[in-house]
């Protein structure tokens, strides 16, 4: 018996129906799970193993691999920083550090109230608008310490439902490794990525 909803199942089985084989959909699928508690349980994995037709170890080893699946619950925004060689060269630990200090959290670990958990991570893919920071995987680049820490008050007194790229980018960023040419309207709602399939995208087209 299945312990999501009838509507996270819907979800469950567009996923599976877009691949040959089941197992190609445990990547998005603990995504799902993700979004169902915030972070990955047990439960949700156990689920995702049924949905896939493999075994709960099988399930865990991918993801014990990736760090973006959290198996501990983080705070309602994930603040990501990247410290990789080019972001790092162009001032991401002062950037990482300018945000511990303004909220009070070390990295890798999460504030009482459960608001902000801030983390360093390896590249994201955006080296030419370094330095690079998420927040619930919106991207943000050019980011300066000073910028990190508005960005860190603005989390904390606005607490958005939405957290948009474009927005954030607007606010808080600066020099972009690209054109974003084409507008970004939806946003994400959680500390789990923005997918439309997953139902983890708020605004815009939804």
């Amino acid at each position: 018996m299945s312990v999501w909803s009838e509507e996270v199942q819907e979800r469950a089985r567009a996923i599976v129906a877009r691949y040959p084989e089941k197992r190609s959909a445990i990547m998005p699928l603990l995504y799902l799970a993700m979004s169902v508690n915030g972070y990955l349980t047990d439960e949700g994995m156990e689920e995702v193993a049924r949905w896939v037709d493999l075994t709960p170890a099988q399930v865990l080893s991918v993801a014990s691999f990736y760090s973006m699946y959290k198996r501990e619950r983080t705070g309602k925004y994930l603040v990501s920083c990247c410290t990789s060689i080019s972001c790092m060269l162009a001032g991401g630990d002062d950037v990482l550090a300018a945000m511990e200090d303004e909220s009070g959290v070390p990295d890798g670990e999460t504030d009482e109230e459960g608001l902000l958990t801030v983390e360093h991570v390896e590249c994201i893919g955006s080296c030419g608008g370094a330095v690079a920071v998420q927040v619930n995987y919106e991207l943000i680049e050019g980011v300066t310490p000073e910028k990190g820490r508005a960005l860190v008050r603005w989390l904390k007194e606005a607490r958005p439902e939405v957290v948009n790229t474009d927005e954030m980018q607007t606010l808080f960023g600066s020099r972009t490794s690209f054109d974003w040419a084409v507008k970004e309207e939806g946003g994400a709602v959680g500390p789990y990525p923005a997918f439309q399939p997953l139902g983890t995208v708020r605004g815009g087209d939804e």
